[in-house]
């Protein structure tokens, strides 16, 4: 550039230009994130030639990318002459590069073409998963490089938020970014607010939407979550917490059975106190052999294996069901009384009460994170609600389901040997 160019940023925003590995900004609608993110990005490439990726969890187009967002931005800038932008990049004549992805659809070995890359804009990052996340970061290695994270947030338990505010990484630096922060708030946005606060007033609109919205709060759960309610109660009756594991009482294990999109193992035992969920583990891609040897490495003593009716059904490649591969492998399978979806979930609604989870131990809170994600489909053409989407947030919730139904089942007196008794008196 023959000048510097200079625009101010809020006076939170202002480790956009500092050195940390990551750079976080979180909050609610009108802080001006993703104006001072890519402003920053622009201007940081054209005093230095940089490699910049601006990511987001799912891009099926580049017209779901910050590509317009930077564009607009090179103009108010005034620096369309030094950028210049196709379809899919962004150019600076020194050399810097805007290349623009997806993480949903990135793996390992696909990721590796983003090594040489000096800074990482993860927009709309509360989406981001675990897995992203885990592919991603390592991937982001070149001396000095950076990662920032710019989200308006969702859930507490979502994984963006667990990693960068809940727990951030040492040397991160996380901000709070809203409304108030911004000093040139438009009338036109301060307008919008006031008239959101008067939708409330009237019940079109409700508090929590107002304060995930404008105040950058997490929501109990997401709009129309089936089990809204109940996940906020657990929370506020603070059954989301440590629960210790009881061993004069069997561990009863409940299967959500699947390979490509998820199984998942539910741990639990019944007490006076409830049902309680002591661990669980989520995987995919995994044989039955090698989920029951990591869950036998939880060193529990075991009760019964409750399958939902698919159990039964035979694989067509091997000639065998779930149910006999798993009886093979020591276990001991029950079927989950076969109620109907709905009569299971307002068995959940109505047992909910008596649910204790541990916030700890094993994939715990990716149960409850999915929990407040579980919800109906909505028919397009009435916008009236239907049945509960198969997602990948049904799986777990029909595994608490099947808990609740089978619950009565899940006798004291454990059905297997326990192998490691011994090792619990004496080690």
């Amino acid at each position: 550039m023959s000048a510097p160019v200079k625009y101010q940023f809020p006076e939170k925003l202002a480790g956009l230009f500092g050195t940390s590995r990551y750079f976080v900004a979180y909050g609610g609608r009108g802080g001006v994130k993703s104006w001072s993110f890519g402003r920053a990005a622009l201007l940081q490439g054209a005093e230095k030639p940089m490699r910049v990726l601006c990511a987001r969890e799912v891009q099926k187009s580049i017209k779901d990318s910050v590509h317009q967002l930077l564009c607009d931005q090179t103009k108010l800038l005034g620096l369309d002459g030094f950028y210049r932008w196709t379809r899919d990049e962004i150019v600076g004549t020194n050399g810097t590069k805007f290349i623009f992805s997806g993480l949903s659809d990135q793996t390992a070995t696909s990721i590796k073409s983003f090594e040489g890359i000096d800074l990482c804009w993860v927009e709309e990052a509360h989406t981001v998963t675990r897995k992203s996340w885990d592919i991603l970061v390592p991937t982001i290695r070149k001396p000095g490089s950076r990662i920032w994270v710019s989200f308006n947030p969702e859930l507490d338990t979502d994984e963006t938020y667990t990693r960068f505010v809940e727990s951030p990484p040492e040397g991160a630096e996380t901000v709070f970014v809203n409304y108030a922060d911004n000093p040139w708030f438009p009338d036109v946005l301060e307008a919008e607010r006031k008239e959101f606060l008067r939708q409330v007033a009237l019940g079109k609109r409700t508090q929590d939407d107002y304060d995930n919205i404008w105040e950058g709060k997490c929501r109990a759960a997401v709009q129309g979550a089936i089990y809204a309610n109940e996940v906020a109660a657990l929370q506020l009756g603070k059954r989301y917490c440590p629960v210790p594991y009881d061993p004069t009482l069997p561990v009863h294990r409940v299967w959500d059975l699947g390979w490509n999109d998820a199984m998942v193992v539910g741990m639990w035992q019944r007490s006076p106190m409830g049902l309680m969920l002591i661990d669980s583990l989520i995987t995919s891609h995994t044989t039955y052999s090698d989920v029951v040897a990591a869950l036998n490495q939880r060193k529990y003593r075991w009760g019964h294996d409750f399958l939902p009716h698919d159990g039964k059904h035979k694989n067509p490649q091997t000639g065998e069901s779930a149910e006999t591969l798993l009886r093979k492998l020591g276990c001991d399978p029950r079927e989950v009384p076969d109620v109907g979806i709905e009569a299971g979930i307002k068995a959940v609604r109505q047992q909910f009460g008596r649910i204790w989870m541990d916030h700890m131990a094993g994939d715990n809170r990716l149960v409850l994170n999915a929990l407040k994600r579980y919800r109906r489909a909505i028919n397009s053409t009435t916008n009236e609600p239907g049945p509960p989407l198969h997602d990948e947030n049904s799986h777990a919730a029909d595994m608490v389901r099947y808990a609740v139904v089978s619950a009565e089942q899940m006798t004291a007196a454990a059905s297997i040997a326990d192998p490691y008794s011994g090792f619990r008196r004496h080690g």
